[in-house]
């Protein structure tokens, strides 16, 4: 067994959380089992070889995250109980699927044929520091870190700057894009519970740099159409302004820029530079609006994916990563 010693999201140099003998032997009991440490990484390496059974080792590079914040019943998916009282049994038949022993029920079938290329996790849980409800679970699942700061309703205070940062923030952060594509996208609602909304949703202490482009149509949930009415008008240029119009007021912006050292000096750290480039690269691109066109996908695909706000945001959702996006989350209550 290899434990890190530590609560989560807690530095190990803390008081009280130094390494004890137990730990000790936590981490040194894998080797009892003949794995030792160099052993754990020898199969590591050998997972991200072809044909070795494994998809390969850090050779992720997107995530479609679809976070459901309500949904059918485990029972109804992919746990169907056989043997059991009429009440407890789910109303859909169990089929095989391609893992022997494993079965979903009948409105699973394609999953059912892939699911020996998917890892489930049968006990999810969280830890929260006196505060038990659904936002403080969201805020843990999407930012890795639980919290104890209570509003007076008894829920979580609304987000703040100094919030931990939603894993996709952390994504970006650590593995940004090389190409002009839009590298963090939330759609097609943000986090909500009760009155609190977004929170675990922002890039949090990391900065407004690193925030998803948020793409939340008008329209309620149940609105069938409202994918039909995305509207991406900060990534278009104006009428009036043509391409190489805005080539040129961007050498213009250059040539200042090289005759004001001191601004540049005084402005270095806000790499000004670097976010007016990338802004500039994206919308004279057109890659991210051309993603978003649904109307590029064929008929039968958009059929086959869903005529619906959830079924539309994830076929958007499988566009925009085949255009670059490092991350996409789609978010469904």
């Amino acid at each position: 067994m290899l434990i890190i010693p530590g609560q989560p999201g807690k530095d190990l140099c803390d008081p009280g959380l130094t390494m004890n003998r137990r730990d000790l032997l936590r981490v040194g009991g894998s080797g009892l089992l003949g794995l030792s440490l160099g052993a754990m990484f020898q199969l590591q390496a050998r997972a991200a070889q072809p044909g070795q059974g494994g998809l390969g080792w850090g050779k992720a590079k997107n995530v479609i995250m679809i976070f459901l914040q309500g949904g059918p019943s485990h029972l109804d998916l992919w746990d169907p109980k056989e043997n059991v009282p009429d009440n407890v049994r789910s109303v859909f038949a169990p089929i095989a699927t391609k893992v022997p022993g494993v079965k979903f029920t009948e409105v699973l079938p394609k999953l059912a044929q892939v699911n020996d290329k998917l890892t489930m996790i049968r006990s999810m849980s969280y830890t929260p520091n006196g505060l038990f409800n659904h936002t403080a679970a969201i805020y843990q699942m999407m930012t890795g870190y639980t919290t104890d700061k209570v509003s007076p309703s008894g829920q979580l205070e609304p987000p703040d700057p100094r919030d931990f940062p939603n894993f996709g923030s952390q994504i970006v952060r650590i593995k940004p894009l090389t190409i002009p594509m839009l590298p963090f996208v939330m759609l097609p609602r943000p986090l909500q519970e009760s009155n609190v909304v977004g929170k675990g949703g922002s890039a949090g202490f990391l900065g407004k740099a690193f925030d998803p482009y948020t793409l939340y149509p008008e329209g309620d949930d149940m609105d069938m159409n409202k994918m039909d009415r995305i509207r991406v008008d900060d990534l278009k240029l104006r009428p009036e302004v043509f391409a190489n119009r805005l080539a040129r007021r961007a050498a213009l912006r250059d040539v200042l820029d090289a005759g004001m050292p001191e601004i540049d000096k005084a402005v270095k750290d806000y790499n000004l530079n670097t976010y007016y480039d990338r802004a500039l690269n994206l919308v004279l691109s057109g890659k991210a609006r051309s993603a978003f066109d649904l109307t590029k996908e064929p008929a039968k695909i958009r059929t086959m994916y869903g005529r619906n706000t959830f079924g539309q945001s994830c076929l958007l959702a499988r566009r925009l990563v085949e255009a670059g996006t490092r991350v996409v989350e789609v978010i469904w209550p």
